[in-house]
């Protein structure tokens, strides 16, 4: 069986929950030289805005260098102070088109959990990306929404647009969601916070 893969970059890397030092954007030089990786998220939703913008600044350094698209998790507003390619919004967050006024020709994603219902809205209103899952456990983030393989195949029926599979993600089941059609896999914890392989390691075991 042959992978449904066409697209090197098909990473869509989330940042971690915390960056606290400089060690953070060696790792992450090291991870986007892969070029494998075609989004970076950044999810801070803790952080404070000062200390915000001057990560975000930082890393927008780094994606611009490795040709990464970066994304703002939940926010048009920052997103747009910081001029990032885009922003992902999740069901309670800003609605797509008062975003869409804000970031005007930018990337927006929308998270659409497990319902082609929210995936048939969010494309209707311009959506340039939609995001299913979570496919498996994770640590990032408790799942409250469990995702079927088959929804990808579904989504591919109604629409032409990319389609990102968030959840859980690793070396041991990557590989299943790319034969289901995504066209990106959304991963944090398992580069970010692997217990036996660095960043630069984990991403070499996705192929």
């Amino acid at each position: 069986m042959r992978k449904n893969r066409s697209n090197k970059r098909f990473i869509y890397l989330i940042s971690p929950k915390y960056i606290k030092n400089n060690d953070f954007y060696d790792k992450l030089n090291q991870v986007l030289s892969s070029n494998k990786v075609s989004f970076f998220q950044l999810r801070l939703k803790k952080e404070k805005k000062k200390k915000k913008i001057i990560i975000a600044k930082k890393i927008k350094k780094i994606c611009k260098k490795y040709k990464v698209k970066l994304i703002i998790n939940d926010d048009p507003i920052f997103a747009k102070k910081i001029n990032a390619d885009g922003c992902h919004l999740g069901q309670k967050d800003m609605n797509i088109l008062k975003a869409r006024k804000i970031l005007k020709n930018k990337i927006i994603g929308i998270t659409c959990h497990n319902s082609i219902t929210l995936a048939k809205r969010a494309i209707l209103d311009g959506a340039d990306y939609l995001a299913f899952g979570a496919f498996y456990s994770s640590k990032t983030k408790k799942v409250r929404y469990k995702a079927r393989l088959r929804i990808l195949s579904l989504a591919k029926e109604i629409t032409n647009t990319r389609v990102v599979a968030i959840g859980g993600i690793k070396d041991t089941n990557y590989k299943k969601l790319l034969l289901n059609k995504a066209n990106f896999l959304a991963i944090s914890d398992y580069i970010w916070n692997n217990k036996k392989l660095n960043p630069r390691e984990a991403i070499s075991k996705l192929v």
